[in-house]
C-alpha cells in the first residue's frame, strides 16, 4: 500500500504555542519494584525526543505517565506553557494526542465515522478534514469499510493519523511503526517531516529507525 504525494498540513500557531514538560526526581514501582526512578528531564517545545531500552525496560510505562494516564509513584511531572504557566492536572489530556499498539479503535465504526468522532473531542489541524486524512494515508478506498476488517498494518495507519493532526501541542508515540510495512515507514517519516514538525514529539521505541531523527534521549536502564 503506497500513499499518495499529498501536501501535509502544518500545525497552527496555537499547536505550536510553547509547551514544555518537566520529570523532576520521577519514579514508578510495581510490587515494590522500580520501572524507573531518580528520573530529572525536561522536554522542551517543536523538539522531539526518543525513550530507549530494551523490551520491558518500562517505555511504555514512562509515556502513559507523561500522559496522565497513570500517576507516578515519586517525583513531579508539570506540564507548563508560554511563561512557565502549569497547566491543570485534569486539562493535560487536551495538549496531547497518542498512539500506542495498546489502544484501541472503536471497531464497529468505519474510519470515516472514528475520524468524526474524534474531532469532537479534539480538533484537526487548520484545513484538514477527514476525508483528506485517510487520502493521505492510502485508506481512501477503505473509508466506509468497518475498521474490525483492517489489517493490522491499516489500523496503524489510523491512529497515527489521529495523533498527527491533532490540533495539539504534544505527540505521544509508542512504537509507532508496529505492523507497518516499508511504505508504513515511509509514510510514519513523511508524518513526522510535515504534521509533526515544529511540535513537542515523545517516542517510546528500541528501533532506530523510528527515532532517528530525535535530538533528545533517555535511556530508561539508566534510572533503575
Amino acid at each position: 500500500m503506497t500513499s499518495p504525494a499529498i501536501p501535509l498540513n502544518t500545525p497552527s500557531e496555537q499547536t505550536e504555542k510553547s509547551c514544555s514538560i518537566l520529570l523532576s526526581h520521577a519514579g514508578k514501582k510495581y510490587n515494590r519494584e522500580w520501572i524507573f526512578r531518580q528520573l530529572t528531564f525536561q522536554f522542551k517545545s517543536g523538539k522531539s525526543y526518543a525513550i530507549t531500552g530494551p523490551n520491558g525496560s518500562g517505555k511504555s510505562t514512562l509515556l502513559q505517565c507523561i500522559a496522565g494516564a497513570s500517576l507516578l509513584s515519586d517525583g513531579t511531572l508539570t506540564y507548563s506553557v508560554k511563561t512557565n504557566e502549569p497547566i491543570p492536572d485534569d486539562q493535560v489530556h487536551t495538549f496531547l494526542s497518542m498512539a500506542a499498539p495498546y489502544l484501541e479503535l472503536i471497531e464497529e465504526m468505519t474510519p470515516l465515522e472514528f475520524l468524526h468522532f474524534h474531532l469532537q473531542f479534539k480538533p484537526l489541524l487548520p484545513g484538514t478534514t477527514p476525508t483528506e486524512m485517510l487520502q493521505v494515508a492510502g485508506l481512501a478506498a477503505a473509508a466506509k469499510k468497518q475498521i474490525r476488517y483492517f489489517s493490522s498494518g491499516m489500523k496503524q495507519r489510523l491512529k497515527l493519523l489521529q495523533a498527527f493532526y491533532s490540533d495539539v501541542p504534544v505527540i505521544l508515540l509508542d512504537e509507532p511503526c508496529t505492523n507497518l510495512d516499508r511504505n508504513g515507514f515511509e509514510f510514519y517519516k513523511t508524518l513526522c517531516e510535515g504534521p509533526g514538525k515544529n511540535r513537542l514529539t515523545i517516542i517510546g521505541s528500541n528501533d532506530p529507525v523510528e527515532t532517528e531523527h530525535c535530538t533528545g534521549r533517555i535511556h530508561l536502564p539508566d534510572y533503575r
